[in-house]
């Protein structure tokens, strides 16, 4: 069934890939937090500490605590995205870059991959569950930079 939709259904869910970006960009916590559902069934694992956010409150504190520890502008880039849809389900997967500096003054670069399940809900698309992760080298136990 996957891929028999039309193309502005995953049209749909790229805009909303793109106002998380944006939103991130512009520093508007509301702008992100609109595609995501509103839920205590909300589910995310992310690359910082404790790693799984369970419900919108606990991950919506996460973008507000990430969104406070950068000053001056935001970079927030998407390649390699691919986004798939049965027309009720839909999902994404996404290399994003994020550029930015630190409230110390320090240059801050994240490379994710990130994979993101869509359900529509309400005649919109809200993310419900998210993974993102940074690879590691394990011969040195470092960030593994992505290629391009």
């Amino acid at each position: 069934m996957a891929g028999q939709f039309p193309e502005a259904l995953e049209g749909e869910i790229r805009a909303a890939q793109e106002s998380i970006a944006a939103g991130a960009e512009a520093r508007n916590l509301d702008a992100i937090m609109s595609n995501y559902w509103h839920s205590g069934k909300l589910y995310v694992f992310d690359v910082y500490p404790p790693r799984a956010y369970i419900g919108y409150d606990a991950f919506r504190k996460d973008w507000r605590d990430f969104l406070a520890g950068l000053k001056g502008p935001i970079t927030y880039q998407m390649q390699d995205m691919y986004v798939d849809t049965d027309g009720r389900y839909g999902y994404v997967h996404v290399i994003e870059h994020i550029v930015g500096t630190s409230t110390a003054g320090k240059p801050v670069e994240i490379n994710m991959r990130v994979t993101e399940i869509y359900r529509k809900i309400r005649g919109k698309w809200r993310m419900v569950h998210e993974h993102a992760s940074i690879p590691v080298d394990i011969k040195t136990g470092k960030a593994d930079e992505l290629s391009r």
